[in-house]
């Protein structure tokens, strides 16, 4: 089946927000959701989390899911922010939330009581696992590399791979956080490209590399074509060398001690969590 996707672009950091339903039944989720913030004064926003709450007032769908692709470093989570719009809803990430939790919980001075159980989400989802959203059938894939918590999305023919694949043009996520590996990351791919080449797979990230508009939609079989990084007829060696090469010279996100002090703690910040 295909579900309905609607796609919200963050442009402070060039993130997508999907809103994805099933339009039988009116049944929603919501992944990875942004909130704007001020990194000079520390003043955290909703104009952009509003703009999704708006859109799905307007289509009446109902939302049961606020799902994260990974714990972000690159933007705070609007989840507990919407979870106030719709207390139904349920906050769901991978379970390796846990490993990234004990890792960076030390490096980013969370409230002492923080417990690095992955307690803060409603649900911790484990590789294949599957959900049904209306009459859709959602399976969860752990696709590791990038960091050891990502995990993908396929809702019908629809893939939302979080931060491990970008547009072709782009080609894939960085591996140098903590729990990253380069290694990782192309099996995780492989897993990916293993899907129908008709997939649809809806980026989470775009920056409009040579001067181009922002896109967020392309399909496994564009992906395993012309995928500058990970394409048919890369080895896992190649990968890794340009990979490696490339992470090396990339600043760390400007926002990556704010994102990560609310998002692992399921999008818990000074004056929006609930």
């Amino acid at each position: 089946m295909q579900p309905e996707v609607l796609a919200f672009f963050h442009a402070d950091s060039n993130t997508f927000t999907y809103v994805v339903a099933d339009a039988a039944t009116g049944a929603a989720a919501v992944i990875d959701p942004a909130l704007d913030y001020a990194a000079d004064t520390g003043e955290v926003g909703t104009h952009a989390a509003q703009a999704i709450v708006d859109a799905i007032a307007q289509h009446g769908w109902q939302v049961q899911w606020l799902l994260e692709t990974h714990a972000h470093a690159d933007h705070l989570s609007a989840a507990q922010w919407l979870k106030r719009h719709w207390p139904q809803a349920r906050i769901g990430i991978g379970d390796g939330i846990r490993d990234v939790q004990q890792t960076l919980a030390p490096r980013y001075a969370l409230p002492d009581d923080f417990c690095a159980d992955g307690s803060q989400f409603d649900h911790l989802f484990a590789d294949d696992e599957r959900l049904e959203l209306g009459k859709l059938q959602v399976r969860v894939i752990a696709v590791p590399g990038h960091t050891s918590d990502s995990i993908a999305y396929l809702i019908g023919d629809a893939l939302f791979p979080g931060d491990s694949l970008f547009m072709p043009d782009a080609g894939t996520a960085r591996c140098d956080f903590p729990g990253g590996d380069a290694r990782q990351l192309f099996a995780s791919i492989q897993r990916m490209y293993a899907l129908p080449e008709d997939t649809r797979v809806f980026v989470c990230h775009d920056y409009g590399p040579g001067g181009r508009e922002v896109a967020y939609q392309t399909s496994i079989g564009e992906q395993r074509r012309s995928n500058i990084h990970v394409r048919d007829g890369v080895e896992i060696d190649a990968f890794v060398a340009q990979r490696q090469a490339r992470d090396a010279t990339l600043p760390e996100p400007k926002l990556i001690r704010p994102a990560l002090q609310a998002n692992l703690q399921a999008g818990r910040c000074g004056g929006v969590s609930a």
